[in-house]
């Protein structure tokens, strides 16, 4: 078939990859400008590092919808179909027509499930128990087009990371099966139900900042959802600390242990939550709103990711210090 690719992240990386393996025409890669980087070193995005390695003709405007030369160059190749997978940009309806097959697009979430910016960060921190990759023809909403398939994971005690890169390679698989069948015709488009659909915000630095008084359970989840970036984090004396894992558990048997009371025996019942419990070389434990959160690997400004039994040889934690 002959495409067009829009994409940026490394999310897409795969997706391009596999077209380009099946054999695809791909006329045009579009993607994100270059942006200068740490230092001030202007840096390709992932999609175009991809791109001209295969030799494969790069389009990076600030803004597909406006730019007139390149949305022409896009027309004039005659396309059978646009795949998108986090480009980045809202695309207008003369784009979403454009193509015999319109715009197809790898989202990485159940759809109506979380639809947004960051659909995988929110269902770890949300405590769902699978996520998944959906493919779905583009229209003018935000990740509201028809569903054509999806495929699913469950998410367990995985990371980001972990979570990511699965879903970006199911999706470049599951894209790669279903694009023969949408061109022969074989294919079902399901209508979603907006009264079921959830929204992924875009994630910002500060929503790594750790409130103890939530559960350890919730603290958790923000742990695995924003590694590595930004990194959940909390006080401790007169900087940041990041926390990158850690353990939640409660004190009684409970057969929902996200609702359970924690019970902790003589003083500590009125200790606040942030107060260290122990220091040992099993970790640090700290009092939260509800359950405990052992603390087993962290890091200070400026210094590497260390465990918690090396962390504690080299800086005295005192029982009753709090963590804010």
């Amino acid at each position: 078939m002959k495409l067009i690719f829009m994409g940026t992240p490394r999310f897409a990386v795969p997706v391009l990859e596999k077209l380009i393996e099946k054999g695809h025409d791909i006329g045009y890669v579009v993607t994100q400008p270059d942006r200068a980087r740490n230092r001030g070193k202007v840096t390709f995005s992932p999609v175009k590092e991809v791109a001209v390695e295969h030799g494969i003709a790069v389009l990076q405007p600030e803004n597909i919808n406006k730019s007139l030369e390149d949305k022409a160059k896009l027309k004039d190749f005659c396309a059978d179909a646009i795949i998108v997978a986090a480009y980045g940009q809202i695309l207008k309806k003369d784009i979403l027509d454009m193509t015999k097959l319109g715009c197809l697009n790898v989202h990485g979430s159940l759809l109506p499930r979380l639809r947004g910016a960051a659909p995988i960060q929110q269902a770890i921190l949300q405590g769902d128990k699978k996520t998944g990759v959906t493919i779905m023809k583009m229209d003018e909403g935000l990740d509201s087009g028809e569903m054509i398939s999806k495929a699913e994971t469950e998410i367990g005690d995985k990371n980001f990371i972990k979570v990511h890169d699965e879903l970006s390679y199911m999706g470049a698989e599951l894209m790669a099966e279903t694009l023969p069948l949408i061109e022969a015709g074989k294919v079902e488009y399901e209508k979603q139900d907006d009264r079921l659909s959830t929204y992924a915000p875009r994630i910002e630095k500060q929503d790594g900042e750790v409130d103890f008084k939530d559960s350890a359970f919730q603290i958790c989840r923000k742990i695995r959802a924003f590694d590595p970036w930004p990194g959940a984090f909390c006080r401790y004396k007169d900087g940041n600390m990041k926390l990158w894992k850690a353990v939640a558990y409660c004190d009684k048997i409970s057969e929902n242990p996200e609702t359970c009371e924690e019970k902790m025996p003589g003083e500590q019942e009125i200790l606040k939550p942030g107060t260290v419990l122990s220091a040992d070389s099993d970790g640090i434990s700290v009092k939260c709103g509800v359950g405990v959160l052992r603390i087993e690997e962290l890091q200070l400004p400026g210094k590497k990711r260390t465990n918690a039994a090396d962390f504690i040889r080299g800086h005295r934690i005192e029982v009753g210090e709090m963590f804010k």
